[in-house]
């Protein structure tokens, strides 16, 4: 092996090793994994997707809801949701009608074909929780989630034009 190789590999290890450290490149990869686990468990459990999953979950322990407090409960963006619900409608899993209190806002709620779907996913899903349970502790979990918020708090705290460096070009 010659210095230049010697050298690149020598690198290549230096950066792997900085970028196992690297919190903002392992969350997505995290993320990534997570979700791809999910999908291929929740599509051989029951056919659902994510955001299906999601939906019926949550619906399954509030009752009926907004989009928007669906929305919050899951910490995504409302007009995902309003994209996603619409197909639900379809395949039977909720109804959708008008708040009559507030007729901005849409009420979403479970029909006996969405309860059936999740409980055949629920048993799947909860396994993985489980075995989650089996790798952290209790505390270790709450200290993970709050890990979470702070870093969410850190995100929100901070607009992206706190770290733009400029440069002068000459």
């Amino acid at each position: 092996m010659d210095q230049d190789s010697s050298d690149s590999a020598a690198n290549l290890r230096r950066r792997q090793l900085f970028e196992a450290q690297n919190l903002f490149s392992r969350l997505p990869a995290t993320y990534a994994a997570s979700r791809k686990q999910g999908q291929k468990i929740l599509r051989k459990a029951a056919g659902l997707s994510i955001v299906e999953w999601r939906v019926l979950w949550d619906l399954s322990e509030t009752g009926p809801v907004t989009i928007r407090d669906l929305a919050d409960i899951q910490r995504t963006d409302h007009s995902l949701l309003s994209r996603a619900l619409p197909e639900m409608r379809r395949k039977g899993y909720v109804t959708m009608r008008k708040d009559t209190d507030d007729g901005r806002q849409t009420i979403v709620e479970l029909t006996d074909t969405g309860r059936a779907a999740y409980d055949r996913a629920a048993p799947s899903m909860k396994k993985r929780r489980d075995a989650l349970s089996e790798l952290f502790s209790t505390e270790e979990l709450a200290q993970f989630v709050d890990f979470l918020d702070r870093l969410d708090e850190f995100y929100q705290k901070n607009p992206v034009e706190n770290f733009i460096v400029t440069t002068e070009r000459a």
